[in-house]
């Protein structure tokens, strides 16, 4: 049970990363989508979504890689 909730701890930003690139790809291609009021704020709302995604994503895979001791000797805390 514990595996699934990890699981699902990574596909929802994985989800909403996917979210912001689809936005930024419609941008280029010039379709609104109804929510948006213009396209740079749908670029704008795509990128955020994507940094978030991928931030959350690569934060939680650094906890668990400091956790288990396998992180470079420069991202260790020093004491």
């Amino acid at each position: 049970m514990g595996r699934f909730i990890a699981l699902m701890i990574l596909v929802i930003p994985a989800v909403i990363a996917g979210y912001g690139i689809k936005l930024m790809r419609d941008t280029i291609f010039t379709l609104l989508n109804t929510p948006y009021p213009n396209l740079s704020v749908q670029f704008i709302a795509g990128f955020i979504l994507f940094l978030a995604g991928l931030g959350f994503i690569g934060g939680f895979i650094f906890h668990r890689d400091k956790k288990n001791g396998k992180i470079a000797p420069r991202f260790k805390r020093r004491k």
